[in-house]
């Protein structure tokens, strides 16, 4: 691509360029040479960028990057007013010919700033990179959501309300709409108000149960607040993403109009040979017919939204796929209409393959009401080693560069353990809960580490003991009594042996103080504020006993 001659004093400056693809040469009057404070403005004016287009909008410079990843990571800051400092977004293990849509850096968060330059960034090779990218129904895809000729995509993830709160599976619908609005697209989160009375039958070997419809709309309403804070908290523009509800639409769709404006164009082969319903027809509890229509229930909601919603493209896990390409295939028969893409991304798994689910034993649930920050980012505090990476590629923005620098530190002899899993649990718990839940996280975390210095005082551990096991005691029977007593009678631990052999080892705290002697024994000024006391068997069992 030719070079371009940007003149950068003054928004009056032109492009000027020559068929040789060099910009002409211009002469400086003999009568202007003497004034060398003019001759350097009109020298630094003067200045050469290559592989970009540049020009003025309203008195604002709008870049438009082209096929040279490395111009936005040189660009002077001078010339990015209204942007932060950039950094490279591809892993330094990529290669030096990866597509520069990739390569180049994402502007960081800044509200209302920009868009026009994140559009520039392909949202599908960047999710491909950090493994969030299963299957695409075309690879039209990837030029649609980077040509800058084109408007920004809008895109979708549905949620049904089968709980009152989305988990930690959900979040990397969450993650994925998020990389959407960065790179300048529109987010659609769809909660399943009607199509939860159906239940998606999709990597389930049962029928879900039946709720009813006070405990769906309650559910609805709790799902659709989740969405909002995360959604809106991180979104770059007040209006890049809405949350809305399918019953709107079906709770007036009436069933012979349903068979004939959308059952006449599904065949029940296709529908047969999808594998999430394949998998139940052929096992012993087979699968109704109310879970059998749930591929056209989820179809028809990207019908409805693509005509009028102007949404063209439906995310969702692997699981999913069934229900995305039903669909496009009613967009192309009902509409006759092209440009209706899908994608689906990998399930988020434990080490042990299962996944995240709200119905196994210690979800991780989304809403602070019921789970707390500070529990929420423990969990990601304790991910083994062998998880922490993938999980920084698929649950944080933190740049690949950055994430290989982790890996490369986790594999030095002189690494302090969780240093990773420490910058994963801040990230993640900041982007779900925000700035406050974090800081509400990492005090809590303080606070409850045994042998630390930080004040405890009565609030401090009121607020933890939703978080940790507690009890009541009346005072009289705990001042006084030796700590290895209170350590049985309160159910810490189960035997004074085992309390003893504790204790010998420096692992029985009293309010974060290490007990050293067996006769230590409560006295009343160990009772915080009159009030309470933090007991800790280690590291991670904690109990709180409240003084009545």
């Amino acid at each position: 691509m030719g070079s371009i001659f940007l003149g950068c004093v003054g928004s009056s400056s032109k492009v000027q360029s020559s068929n040789s693809g060099r910009p002409k040469k211009r002469t400086i009057p003999k009568t202007q040479r003497a004034d060398k404070g003019k001759t350097m403005a009109a020298a630094a004016s003067r200045t050469f960028f290559h592989g970009c287009h540049c020009f003025f909008h309203n008195q604002r410079l709008l870049l438009s990057l082209s096929s040279s990843p490395s111009f936005l990571t040189n660009l002077p800051t001078l010339l990015l007013p209204h942007t932060r400092r950039l950094r490279p977004f591809s892993s330094s293990s990529s290669s030096s010919s990866s597509s520069s849509s990739v390569n180049e850096t994402l502007p960081i968060h800044e509200p209302g700033k920009e868009s026009l330059l994140r559009r520039r960034f392909n949202v599908v090779e960047i999710l491909e990179q950090r493994g969030l990218l299963e299957s695409l129904t075309s690879d039209n895809l990837k030029s649609a959501c980077s040509d800058p000729n084109l408007p920004p995509l809008r895109v979708y993830c549905g949620f049904d309300p089968t709980a009152e709160s989305l988990h930690l599976g959900n979040l990397l619908g969450i993650v994925v709409l998020s990389w959407f609005l960065r790179c300048g697209h529109k987010a659609v989160a769809l909660v399943g108000g009607a199509t939860g009375r159906v239940g998606d039958p999709s990597g389930k070997s049962l029928e879900r149960p039946e709720l009813d419809a006070l405990t769906l709309e309650k559910n609805a309403a709790g799902i659709a607040y989740t969405v909002r804070r995360i959604l809106g908290q991180n979104a770059t523009e007040e209006d890049s993403f809405v949350v809305l509800d399918n019953y709107d639409w079906w709770k007036d769709f009436r069933l012979l109009d349903f068979l004939k404006q959308v059952g006449r164009y599904a065949r029940v082969g296709t529908m047969l040979s999808k594998e999430s319903v394949r998998r139940r027809v052929e096992s012993e509890q087979g699968m109704s017919f109310t879970e059998f229509t749930y591929q056209l229930l989820q179809g028809y909601d990207f019908v409805y939204l693509f005509e009028k919603e102007g949404v063209n493209v439906q995310i969702g896990g692997s699981d999913q796929w069934g229900n995305i390409t039903a669909g496009t295939d009613l967009i192309h028969k009902i509409l006759q209409a092209d440009g209706a893409y899908g994608l689906t991304f990998p399930l988020l798994l434990k080490s042990d393959g299962t996944k995240f689910g709200k119905s196994e034993e210690g979800a991780i649930w989304l809403s602070p009401s019921l789970l707390s920050p500070y529990k929420f980012y423990q969990h990601f505090f304790s991910i083994p080693d062998a998880d922490v990476s993938r999980f920084l590629k698929t649950l944080t923005f933190l740049s690949l560069e950055e994430i290989a620098e982790l890996e490369r530190e986790m594999k030095r002899p002189d690494y302090v353990p969780n240093t990773a899993q420490k910058r994963l649990a801040e990230e993640v718990t900041r982007f779900v809960h925000g700035e406050e839940g974090l800081q509400e996280a990492l005090k809590a975390t303080e606070a409850l580490r045994p042998g630390a210095e930080t004040r405890l005082d009565w609030e401090t551990i009121e607020r933890l003991a939703g978080d940790v096991p507690s009890c009541s005691m009346p005072y009289h029977e705990v001042l006084d009594l030796s700590l290895v007593d209170l350590s049985v009678s309160t159910g810490l631990l189960d035997t004074k042996s085992a309390a003893r052999r504790l204790l010998k080892q420096g692992g029985l705290y009293l309010n974060n103080s290490r007990v050293d002697s067996e006769g230590k024994k409560v006295e009343a000024e160990d009772i915080v504020d009159g009030k309470i006391l933090l007991l800790s068997a280690g590291k991670k069992n904690k109990l709180v006993v409240r003084i009545s």
